[in-house]
């Protein structure tokens, strides 16, 4: 079983060197997609030289479009059995590959999403957070009809077979409620397994804000009334 890992970056270079080589020694055949979404921090020029590296690739965009628009270049390009999303910034460790792929390598799931409710360690921080993602995927569950505890979480796995199926629209972190809602229209088997996280600050480059909850409810209503 080969995986794909698809990595959207956006002004990361306080990480990126640190989380693909957490990647690159996970025990498993791989390829390692990497996205840069319009970088200006210098994280581009730490990718010209990453890509020397055989199991890695890296694309570009030429200016900032969005996680969802930087896992779509991403899909396109992947080979593997199954895709793997990882966020550039730490705060899910690669170690968890092997418990989120069980799931699939087992034959009982086509999609496994990892959770950060489930009894994994993960830093403790923002009470606000934690409600506004209980919400939205209290919202996500009731239009999907799933009991999914943690609809937002970066830690995405399935098998290539599903992209082919799904036809992504949204450019920002839009796509978490948008896959989750046609996965589950689709009827794929969907697993949840717990993942450990380490959460950051804005002072540490957390980028998601209360702007982008607003646009996730829009989100979820919106492909749960249309593909």
């Amino acid at each position: 079983m080969k995986l794909s890992i698809v990595i959207p970056v956006y002004n990361e270079l306080a990480t990126i060197t640190e989380i693909v080589s957490r990647v690159r020694k996970a025990p498993f055949e791989k390829e390692i997609i990497i996205v840069d979404d319009g970088s200006t921090d210098g994280t581009r020029a730490q990718l010209e030289v990453m890509k020397r590296h055989p199991d890695v690739r890296v694309l570009f965009h030429e200016r900032n479009r969005g996680k969802g628009a930087a896992l779509r270049t991403g899909f396109e390009a992947v080979g593997g059995d199954v895709v793997i999303i990882q966020d550039a910034d730490l705060e899910y460790d690669p170690a968890d590959y092997p418990i989120l792929l069980r799931p699939i390598q087992e034959g009982h799931a086509d999609v496994v999403y990892g959770s950060r409710f489930l009894g994994g360690p993960h830093r403790v921080l923002f009470f606000w957070h934690y409600i506004g993602n209980k919400l939205l995927t209290l919202l996500s569950n009731v239009l999907s009809n799933l009991n999914l505890s943690d609809m937002e979480v970066c830690y995405k796995v399935f098998r290539r077979e599903v992209l082919k199926d799904l036809p992504l629209r949204s450019d920002r972190f839009g796509f978490e409620p948008e896959f989750t809602m046609k996965v589950a229209k689709r009827g794929y088997r969907i697993y949840e397994v717990p993942v450990s996280y380490r959460g950051r600050t804005y002072q540490e480059g957390k980028k998601i804000t209360w702007k982008d909850g607003l646009a996730a409810i829009y989100t979820i209503i919106r492909f749960r009334l249309s593909d």
